[in-house]
């Protein structure tokens, strides 16, 4: 019988009190409130209610290291990435990595693979593979339903899909950016229970209104939780945190409890604010995670104060797996896998040939995944048209990893604000294409064709140098330790700056500038597409 003694934090009841927790195989056998002379606080671990591990460029294993040192127990991954390159042996890769640890990793069947018709992807999952993967015991749901388009308008292999999870009993999870009125109400009558794309109280509030959950959303690029934090006053029981996309070196520095910490320096209610990441995960998607109960698995955090969240030990059904900050496991690589079949190019085929200099133009907005869109010049020298540096209209190149005889889809970009060189990379949502912007054609070729030869990963062109981070698995994770992967990513992020690039995460903001579900303009390995129209354009 192991016994922890502390300020035992219910968030259940939503109280604070002196006692004993008595712990035997795993489980809490009795809570016993009484007076302790241990000062610490003993709390549930945290839990992230949406991410894509693989955006933290490391695999479940290296994933739940870093998260466990933070205090969060479990998470809701959605193995959407790796799922569009490697199809249903890419699930099954996530799941198998995820069993080797001790974190609580639950997963999400993705409902959108591919996310379009708009790109190409290297595999398709239809509504038959989805509703044999939600029966499996680790799938708590169906993730992110971004074909709103078709659920508005009845698409049968959508609706398939949510028949799929109705059926088995598992919440949907919705993706729908911007989605309000008739349309919204439609959406939100099919089942869709949550949504972790919302930009202002309006929308979030009329979702919540709807019967949906949201989710505030503090990740790498897009960082929404303090806009929306005010729903905490309304409808605190209506409201998760999650991180959906979160880089390593992000992670190396803080999670979930950074989070807490500043909702609670901004005069959130404790307990709302601790069950948006204990509590309401847990009851919404019914995880099988201890909430400090007589009974529950024995999951808990042990912190020295309530303020700072100092850890000092990690509990998973019973073992302790933090002390003192040290991770007490070791996580063991496996076999990677992939998928790509990519020739190099050259100079010759992301040429644009044209008569007039005008041009429409992606505009970005930083720590956000939206785009605006203006028309604006490039530079028509020759018949031909180049990146205008001094304005800031660069060049931007998605080519297809999937095929060989692919030809490279051209456009132009505003507020990457480079002055020399290209970046580049082959995580790119959804279908993870080779996307690329800078300069001038040579270094845009130099960083793709250095992604060609490592079958993914990031690179920078500066010219006459490149410098790249390959990606072994899928081409968008690394089989190192989070603390490699960081430090690699942190020394060429540090290099884009460089080259005069001002965004907050370049190349995670340049990932999201290939995905057609989110609005205005985006441009995929097939074209430039109109989100709003949802048309090439």
């Amino acid at each position: 019988m192991q016994v922890f003694e502390g300020n035992i934090v219910d968030v259940v009841n939503k109280e604070i009190f002196s006692g004993k927790i008595f712990v035997e195989n795993g489980v809490i056998e009795n809570i016993e409130k009484c007076k302790v002379d241990a000062q610490n606080y003993i709390l549930p671990g945290l839990t992230d209610s949406n991410i894509h591990i693989e955006s933290s460029m490391v695999t479940p294993q290296f994933f739940g290291f870093e998260a466990l040192r933070h205090g969060v127990i479990a998470a809701v991954t959605d193995p959407h990435e790796i799922t569009n390159v490697c199809g249903e042996a890419g699930f099954n890769f996530m799941l198998k990595d995820a069993a080797l640890s001790p974190m609580k990793i639950f997963f999400g069947v993705p409902s959108c693979v591919p996310a379009t018709s708009f790109e190409t992807s290297g595999s398709t999952i239809d509504s038959l593979t989805v509703k044999k993967l939600l029966k499996n015991e680790k799938v708590v749901c169906l993730s992110e339903m971004m074909n709103f388009v078709g659920v508005i308008n009845g698409d049968k292999e959508v609706l398939a899909k949510i028949a799929a999870a109705k059926e088995i009993g598992k919440p949907i999870d919705g993706h729908a950016p911007e989605l309000m009125g008739e349309n919204l109400k439609k959406y939100a009558a099919a089942g869709i229970s949550t949504d972790h794309e919302c930009y202002t109280l309006e929308e979030a509030r009329e979702k919540i209104k709807c019967g949906m959950k949201i989710q505030l959303r503090e990740g790498s690029a897009a960082k929404n939780m303090s806009a929306l934090a005010p729903l905490l006053k309304d409808f605190p029981e209506n409201i998760m945190l999650c991180s959906d996309d979160f880089h390593p070196d992000d992670l190396m520095r803080g999670y979930m409890f950074e989070r807490i910490k500043r909702l609670l320096e901004l005069g959130y209610d404790f307990f709302d604010v601790l069950r948006t990441a204990t509590f309401n995960p847990v009851k919404h998607y019914k995880l099988n995670v201890g909430l400090l109960q007589k009974g529950d698995a024995a999951d808990f955090v042990i912190t020295s104060d309530i303020k700072k969240f100092d850890i000092l030990k990690v509990v998973v059904d019973g073992k302790i797996l933090v002390d003192n900050k040290k991770v007490l496991f070791e996580p063991s690589p496996i076999k990677p896998i992939n998928n790509f079949y990519c020739k190099k190019i050259s100079v010759s085929d992301i040429e644009v040939k044209a008569t007039t200099p005008e041009v429409r133009v992606i505009k970005v907005v930083d720590k956000e995944l939206i785009t605006e869109s203006f028309i604006g010049d490039a530079i028509l020298r020759n018949g031909k048209l180049t990146s205008d540096v001094k304005n800031d209209v660069l060049k931007v190149v998605c080519l297809n990893r999937y095929n060989t005889n692919s030809k490279p889809a051209v456009g132009f970009i505003n507020g990457f604000s480079l002055k020399f060189g290209a970046i580049g990379s082959c995580i790119a949502h959804d279908s993870h294409n080779i996307i690329c912007v800078g300069t001038d054609d040579a270094a845009i070729v130099n960083c793709i064709n250095k992604i060609i030869v490592n079958k993914g990963g990031l690179c920078i062109s500066t010219g006459q140098n490149v410098f790249d981070m390959p990606l072994s698995i899928g081409g968008i994770m690394s089989n190192k330790s989070c603390a490699e992967t960081a430090k690699k990513y942190s020394s060429l992020s540090r290099l884009i700056l460089t080259l005069g690039c001002k965004l907050s995460a370049p190349f995670m903001t340049l990932s999201f500038m290939s995905l057609p579900v989110i609005p205005k303009l985006k441009i995929t390995d097939k074209g430039l597409f109109d989100v709003e129209k949802f048309e090439f354009v």
